[in-house]
């Protein structure tokens, strides 16, 4: 019996294992849209069985990330604007409401970990880091659902939003996109600290309000990408 969980144990494991490491490949455009994922070699390259790749697949086949056709193949989904769109107006309605909150706090700590959270930013901004500079920014704004106690509705945003994050993605290597993230985060940050909840919805609002204005130019320069 024991050995028989230990196995379960394992498989969950490794099927997270694979999800994970797959979602961040997927949202960072290692593995492109359009790219057929062969199951035989995420197999040899996790080291795992067929079960915990299938698991990890229908995952991000949930998410909208992958696509499966059965006996046929399974592919990186191309990046759906419909499902941009609803993610995005998630994200900022739930994120407008967040940043009041947390003015009305006054949470010094927090104030404290958004400061080295962007100081961190400008620091892989002037390197060119970008896969650094998106985990920042995502932590970021993580860091403000975990003050507020609502950690858990920051994975349910990340997984609304797998198709928009792979936009925002495409447009960071634009000269000033990042210099311009920071500046919005500091905004943000600003006003939190002073406690006016006004001014910091409003950094808020413009900072998600424009990650869909840049489509028509990616869709040019990406066709390939976009369904």
């Amino acid at each position: 019996m024991s050995e028989h969980v230990s196995a379960i144990e394992r498989g969950t494991r490794g099927a997270a294992q694979v999800f994970n490491s797959l979602r961040d490949d997927i949202i960072a455009l290692r593995l492109e849209p359009g790219l057929v994922l062969s199951r035989a070699e995420l197999q040899a390259r996790f080291g795992l069985s067929s079960t915990p790749v299938r698991d990890a697949l229908i995952r991000l086949q949930n998410e909208g990330l992958v696509e499966i056709y059965p006996q046929h193949a399974t592919k990186v989904a191309p990046i759906d604007l419909a499902l941009a769109r609803e993610a995005q107006f998630l994200r900022r309605s739930v994120e407008l409401e967040l940043v009041r909150s947390l003015a009305l706090k006054q949470d010094m700590a927090l104030n404290s970990q958004l400061k080295r959270l962007i100081q961190q930013q400008v620091a892989f901004a002037d390197l060119n880091e970008f896969e650094a500079f998106a985990a920042a920014d995502q932590a970021f704004h993580r860091t403000m659902y975990e003050a507020l106690g609502i950690g858990a509705l920051w994975h349910l945003v990340r997984q609304r939003g797998g198709h928009i994050d792979r936009l925002r993605r495409l447009h960071l290597p634009v000269d000033g996109k990042m210099h311009e993230i920071i500046a919005a985060h500091n905004r943000i940050a600003d006003a939190i600290v002073a406690g006016n909840a006004d001014s910091a919805q409003s950094a808020m609002r413009e900072h998600l309000s424009h990650s869909l204005d840049f489509v028509d130019t990616l869709r040019v320069c990406y066709p390939q990408y976009f369904r």
